[in-house]
């Protein structure tokens, strides 16, 4: 049995990922009893996120490469891969500063380690989400490549054809916000934005209330209304099993990462407005949210590109469909 296959049967395995998060929840509880997290204990946590952080990487790039037969199955891969990848550095970044002793209070000091413990197991909800999906990934790609043996150039040009594209005013009110969402040139700006944002309230190397506000408020609409687009292709092409099991698990670890964003800034504007002031922030925190920020806005961006793939495989899907039920003989 190769690498590739005892990564498939062992790791990326449905109950091997509720296994993982039973434990993890479990973990969490115990060593939060006392109220307060060691270093060993922490280094029991963020280890094997790590690894397994980096193990689905590996695989999902790995496959990104080698697929044959399905020029957007490629680009699926792919783009869980980078997903992945944002995560896997925010998770080492944090726990590289966590160890070294280089990060303070995070959000709300009485509360501190029970947030470390909601990101812990948001992160592995995650990581369980991409899990779940592997399975029907590969079942799609499969699917796709079956019934591509029974078409004639349909296959072929598949990667090329692109239905006609609607003009705004042709788009009802929940189009149009999926397509001014979902748009490349709007992650640009998105992205943009974000970088001269946060060099701006860097400057004073203060984060004041409405200057957190700002951005947590930002972040969440961004964040909720992507969970709700993935909910709503999730109606949309109910007739291909696999893919709405894909949508799931993917909405499943938008929805985590959301509830994780949610906690924090409530947390955090707890603090600033009991305070009543700017807080002044020691240097390693205040880069590490900046970094926190832009890891947050990269994920979302690529997750709304990796939808774009999932939508266009339905596409294709349903054409190959359609060609092959047109062409299969009539008894």
């Amino acid at each position: 049995m190769g690498i590739k296959e005892t990564v498939e049967k062992v790791i990326l395995n449905g109950k091997t990922a509720i296994a993982i998060l039973l434990v993890a929840i479990v973990w969490r509880i115990f060593i939060s009893l006392d109220g307060d997290i060691a270093l060993w204990e922490s280094l029991l946590s963020g280890t094997p996120l790590i690894i397994l952080g980096w193990i689905l990487f590996a695989y999902l790039y790995h496959l990104s490469k080698e697929l044959k037969g399905w020029l957007i199955s490629n680009y699926i891969y792919l783009g869980f891969a980078v997903c992945v990848l944002i995560i896997n550095f925010y998770a080492l970044i944090y726990y590289a500063l966590r160890w070294y002793k280089l990060l303070s209070v995070e959000a709300y000091l009485p509360y501190d380690f029970m947030f470390r413990g909601v990101r812990y197991i948001a992160l592995v909800m995650f990581y369980c989400s991409i899990i779940w999906s592997t399975g029907h990934l590969k079942r799609m790609h499969e699917e796709y490549v079956a019934r591509s043996k029974e078409k004639s150039l349909l296959h072929i040009i598949s990667p090329y054809i692109y239905t006609r594209v609607k003009k705004l005013r042709e788009m009802g009110y929940k189009e149009l916000i999926g397509a001014l969402l979902t748009d490349e040139r709007t992650l640009l700006v998105i992205v943009g934005l974000t970088f001269l944002w946060r060099m701006y309230i860097s400057l004073d190397y203060k984060i004041a209330l409405w200057e957190s506000a700002s951005s947590g408020i930002a972040l969440m609409i961004l964040g909720w209304l992507f969970f709700a687009y993935v909910v709503s292709l999730i109606r949309k092409e109910v007739d291909w099993s696999d893919l709405v099991k894909v949508y799931r698990n993917a909405a499943l670890g938008v929805f985590a990462i959301n509830i994780y964003v949610l906690l924090y800034y409530g947390m955090r504007w707890y603090t600033l407005a009991g305070l009543g002031i700017s807080e002044a922030l020691v240097p390693i925190d205040f880069l590490f949210r900046d970094l926190q920020y832009f890891a947050l806005v990269m994920f979302y961006c690529a997750s709304i590109v990796l939808s774009k793939f999932l939508k266009r495989s339905y596409e294709e899907h349903k054409l190959l469909f359609a060609e092959v039920s047109r062409k299969a003989p009539r008894k």
